[in-house]
């Protein structure tokens, strides 16, 4: 078996802080990781809400995130046909799913997952492993200068 080229696939949480995350070939479309990534999140923390952006619009996906105890929110895939808009309080907490969007710019951006110079995927999994501790310590210490009682919370 042979790759060419990388994908990460990154699960976080409402403040930015990395959770999980899973190495995949490029040519593996993101739905097919979804409910890897539910399964071994929900292993490691208790959450209720699947912020998903609509690559993720698939009915087998929100029955698993209904089974593990959380709320599917998904933005819709009209899939050439007229898209139903979220109920507002959906719409409200979906605007959450940008910290994700952020740790994955940061995590290219400022920790190297951009510029991975390795083969195979134990090396490029343990570049981008590498990457994601730091993003986590950064992300940690820019919570705890912003709001110092945060520590009792962690």
């Amino acid at each position: 078996m042979s790759w060419n080229g990388f994908k990460l696939h990154l699960d976080t949480n409402d403040i930015g802080l990395p959770v999980s995350a899973l190495v995949t070939s490029a040519s593996l479309h993101d739905s097919q990781v979804a409910i890897p990534l539910i399964k071994l999140t929900s292993r490691k923390v208790t959450y209720l809400y699947d912020l998903m952006d609509a690559a993720y619009d698939a009915k087998r996906i929100k029955e698993t995130s209904k089974e593990c105890g959380h709320v599917p929110i998904t933005d819709k895939n009209g899939r050439g046909k007229e898209v139903i808009s979220m109920a507002p309080h959906e719409a409200q907490r979906y605007k959450i799913r940008s910290s994700a969007e952020r740790a994955n710019s940061r995590l290219k951006e400022d920790f190297g997952a951009n510029n991975v110079m390795v083969r195979g995927h134990g090396k490029v999994t343990q570049h981008l492993m590498f990457g994601i501790i730091t993003l986590f310590a950064d992300q940690l210490l820019r919570l705890l200068i912003v709001d110092p009682s945060f520590e009792t919370v962690v």
